[in-house]
């Protein structure tokens, strides 16, 4: 099953075209957060090919879904601390882009992962598993830990689960540490 996780308004309707070409089941996967549009209109959407959305060489983030964003916001962030990040949107979980999460791990030598999901089973252990076999690479998790969900407006929630802006910077500056 393919499996896609789009960042903004513009790429969930280039996701929404491009599976619509594709055989077999898909699932497409977005969330209730409203997050700026930083996605071109006409940017092109190839399915299993991350987008690189800035360049780095100190640490790689690796994001998905509406924590692209905040992917983003942390990059600018540790910017100002002159921290230089790489912030890799990863839209599509399966098929994955190894050759991307390869080509960032060797340029910065340590990864965050940033999904609005539990990261057991998620973007987070796909991305470790293709390190673990290829390039051991220092890593830190930022996603849900195994708890239930609850209600609430999704700034809470990402609050409350700590999966938020400030908590990719966090976990930037941990895995810089274990380089």
């Amino acid at each position: 099953m393919t499996v896609i996780v789009p960042a903004d308004f513009n790429q969930t309707k280039q996701a929404t075209k491009a599976i619509a070409e594709l055989d077999g089941p898909v699932y497409l996967r977005f969330g209730r957060p409203k997050v700026p549009i930083f996605v071109a209109e006409d940017a092109e959407f190839v399915i299993g090919k991350a987008d690189t959305i800035f360049e780095g060489k100190d640490v790689s983030i690796i994001a998905c879904g509406h924590m692209v964003y905040k992917a983003i916001e942390a990059a600018q962030e540790l910017a100002k601390e002159g921290i230089d990040a790489e912030v890799i949107n990863m839209h599509t979980i399966k098929p994955l882009d190894v050759n991307a999460i390869l080509a960032t791990a060797k340029k910065t030598g340590c990864v965050v992962t940033a999904e609005e999901h539990m990261i057991n089973g998620g973007l987070g252990d796909a991305v470790a598993q293709v390190l673990s076999r290829n390039t051991p690479t220092p890593q830190e998790f930022v996603g849900v830990n195994d708890t239930f969900g609850e209600s609430g407006t999704p700034d809470e929630l990402m609050t409350k689960y700590n999966i938020d802006t400030a908590d990719v910077i966090k976990a930037a500056k941990k895995v810089l540490t274990r380089k």
